[in-house]
């Protein structure tokens, strides 16, 4: 049986290979701290598995992440010089193989939906050929690998460092920056699970006027918006705003259409994501990878579609779900 943490392991080998290359960049001002930063979590992949069998306690895991947190947050992450192809070699490879460029993007779900449901279940002498409950997250590593080989295949490319190498490129270009999501959908977990959402809604219903059901709906929607563009994700402020208002104010209180009341306030909750620098992997990972001159420039463009949007979010739930 294939199990998913194996590919786990796959991926903290890759950081840590990286981290390697990165440690030996001297065009890298600040190698030392980029290595320690990629090379910490590719540990935490293979050491996880440990913690979770119970084989080895938690508590180094939250060491690394405080000392990745103090590498990124005091800048002491860069990147180095970029071996690559120019402009107008890219260019050129562009025009050669037009559409073709968008078929290892597409393999990555086509082997992802294929595991999920064509080989879910399915067993191969007397044992399930994926771990029960993880067919999916293997369908995206199968693809993922699928994808790499299909691109060499393309781009006729033989040497498998190559890749190694531009990977690397994207993690520098990217930084501390692309795990932010992560440690911030945690941050939601610990939020809701401290009781944070019931000390908001307790607050709340101090604060508003009993019976008005239409500010209640005002209230949760901004305030999933204000919790998202602090938090930078959704998923980690829906719990605590839910547990504050959307449940107990506008379901149970006010006789809400719960699919209403819910689904809406996500949408609420993601005119934050247009609008702040902690959605790293909205807004600022592509403003690093398009190597842009201002990297706020896609909040900026995005602010005038999320005010008005997040007042029709309000509007279609207070017509909608009462």
């Amino acid at each position: 049986m294939i199990k998913s943490e194996w590919f786990y392991w796959l991926i903290g080998a890759i950081f840590l290979i990286m981290a390697v290359q990165m440690f030996l960049d001297r065009t890298n001002p600040k190698r030392y701290g980029t290595a320690a930063f990629w090379g910490l979590l590719g540990v935490g992949f293979v050491y996880a598995s440990w913690v979770v069998d119970d084989k080895a306690p938690p508590e180094p895991l939250g060491v690394a992440v405080l000392a990745m947190a103090v590498l990124g947050g005091f800048g002491l992450t860069g990147r180095g010089e970029r071996r690559t192809t120019t402009s107008e070699e890219r260019e050129a490879s562009a025009r050669r193989l037009g559409s073709r460029l968008f078929i290892p993007a597409l393999t990555i779900p086509l082997v992802a939906v294929l595991c999920a449901t064509v080989l879910k279940g399915k067993s191969l002498g007397g044992d399930l050929i994926l771990e029960k409950g993880s067919e999916t997250i293997l369908g995206l590593g199968f693809g993922a690998i699928a994808a790499l080989i299909v691109g060499m295949i393309i781009l006729r490319e033989r040497r498998v460092v190559t890749p190694v190498n531009e990977g690397r490129s994207l993690l520098e270009a990217m930084g501390w920056a692309m795990l932010l999501p992560q440690m911030l959908a945690t941050l939601g977990s610990l939020f809701a699970t401290a009781g944070v959402g019931k000390a908001v809604g307790r607050i709340t219903e101090n604060v508003l006027p009993s019976g008005q059901t239409y500010i209640a709906v005002a209230v949760y929607c901004i305030g999933m918006a204000a919790f998202t563009f602090i938090m930078g994700n959704a998923f980690a402020a829906f719990p605590v705003m839910t547990a504050a208002i959307g449940w107990p104010v506008l379901v149970q209180g006010a006789g809400g259409d719960p699919a209403v009341v819910l689904a809406v306030g996500m949408l609420a909750g993601f005119c934050g994501t247009l609008t702040t620098p902690m959605a790293a992997n909205f807004n600022i990972v592509p403003a690093a990878l398009l190597e842009l001159k201002d990297q706020y420039g896609p909040i900026k463009a995005q602010i005038p579609t999320a005010i008005p949007l997040l007042a029709c979010n309000i509007a279609i739930m207070a017509i909608f779900a009462f």
